[in-house]
């Protein structure tokens, strides 16, 4: 939780948010009910806080100085998924129409009560989340009630199995851990403005670019940037892509998927490749013409079914006329298939690149057969409309330049 304690204070962001908007502070404490002096100390210490001056100081109003710039668009980012929960709520209850108190949901602009709540969602146990944040059980609870008052419904239901979200908390969680996320990278962006590098990247890593590819990109940005830590993330693309929308991974390198599986993401494709089928040094198959029989007869290790990669290699086998093989095993982690492999006949079909190493050295084999349509594309996947930070944004330049470079090796 350490870097969640740098997150900033939200009132202070709003504060600074519609300073920006009305052009004075005067207009600002109007639009916020509040008084004058109240805005003023908000945006002093908001400045305290980030330890840089937001705004110049005029007679005719406030303008923002280059930091202020900076923060500006994960503040207004921050503060408009938490404005978008009220009309949520409405839609979940049948209602329509805000009024102007519902679509200023004050309830939600406390740092503290929004981690409480998605670790409530995590990990469904009030004593541990209190132990996690360092709180008393009472407080968790205490907190929990200001947001459940809030929203007018219940966000967590106790089951016999912990405490769960309701509809309405599965359905605001994405907005908190998404303002949540913007805050967390305000400091990376403000260290950015001033020339320095710095900040937690957090990767999506699909299974093809682990090996190699990613591991390259990661020690080129590592080696530049000191202050820059990355965090992978190896789940499978459906859990990836849930982590992409709430703001907890930045991207995802790897397999791309179709338009139709997520409209709300953006692809950049950086190279296409084929599938191939894989036997260990000294395999019977490899010393004699490999037929459609041995293909038909052999044990298999393959991608879990229903994976894009299976889908390709069974409409493959259909376009060569044989049954799509029934596995030995089904695994998508290169560990086992690696160990698999090395360990007995079995074949296995998958990208060269993801066990390009023991190709090289001649561990493993490459079948001499061509698997036909089973290109996929390889890239990169966004949450469209994101603002990647700036180590993120780094840590993309160094893939595309490691795949460029390998392409053309």
């Amino acid at each position: 939780m350490a870097q969640d304690e740098m997150l900033s204070n939200l009132m202070q962001i709003r504060a600074f948010c519609q300073v920006v908007d009305q052009g004075s502070v005067s207009r600002a404490a109007d639009e916020l009910y509040r008084t004058q002096s109240a805005v003023t100390r908000a945006i002093r210490d908001l400045e305290q806080a980030l330890d840089v001056p937001l705004f110049e100081r005029h007679a005719n109003g406030m303008l923002l100085t280059d930091f202020g710039k900076c923060v500006l668009p994960r503040a207004r980012r921050a503060i408009a998924e938490l404005r978008l929960i009220p009309s949520q709520l409405a839609k979940l209850h049948g209602k329509a129409g805000q009024t102007r108190s519902e679509t200023e949901p004050l309830y939600l602009f406390n740092v503290r009560r929004l981690q409480i709540f998605i670790s409530l969602c995590k990990t469904r146990h009030m004593q541990t989340v209190a132990t996690l944040l360092g709180l008393s059980q009472p407080a968790v609870s205490a907190a929990l009630k200001v947001l459940e008052n809030g929203a007018g419904q219940a966000l967590l239901e106790r089951t016999p199995h912990g405490m769960m979200p309701s509809l309405a908390g599965q359905d605001i969680v994405p907005n908190l851990r998404r303002a949540l996320n913007e805050l967390r990278h305000i400091p990376a962006d403000i260290a950015a403005r001033r020339g320095v590098l710095e900040g937690t990247v957090q990767v999506g890593a699909l299974p093809l670019g682990r090996t190699r590819l990613l591991p390259q990109a990661i020690i080129g940005l590592t080696q530049r940037y000191g202050g820059v830590k990355v965090i992978t993330n190896e789940s499978a693309f459906s859990a990836l892509a849930s982590e992409l929308r709430s703001g907890e991974v930045d991207f995802i390198f790897g397999a791309l998927r179709s338009s139709d599986y997520a409209a709300d993401m953006v692809t950049e494709t950086l190279f296409t490749e084929s599938m191939v089928i894989l036997a260990r040094k000294g395999h019977p198959l490899l010393s004699e013409p490999v037929t459609q029989e041995h293909l038909r007869t052999a044990r298999w290790v393959l991608p879990r079914a229903e994976t894009p990669a299976r889908r390709l290699l069974d409409n493959s086998f259909t376009a060569m006329e044989i049954p799509p093989p029934d596995p030995v095993v089904e695994s998508g982690d290169l560990g086992i298939v690696r160990g698999l492999l090395l360990g007995s006949d079995m074949l296995a079909a998958v990208s060269a690149r993801q066990l390009e190493h023991e190709l090289e050295s001649g561990e493993l084999i490459k079948l001499p057969l061509d698997l036909a349509d089973t290109h996929r594309a390889i890239g990169l996947t966004f949450r469209a409309g994101s603002l990647l930070s700036p180590a993120a944004q780094a840590l993309v330049k160094e893939i595309r330049q490691v795949c460029s470079s390998s392409l053309t090796q």
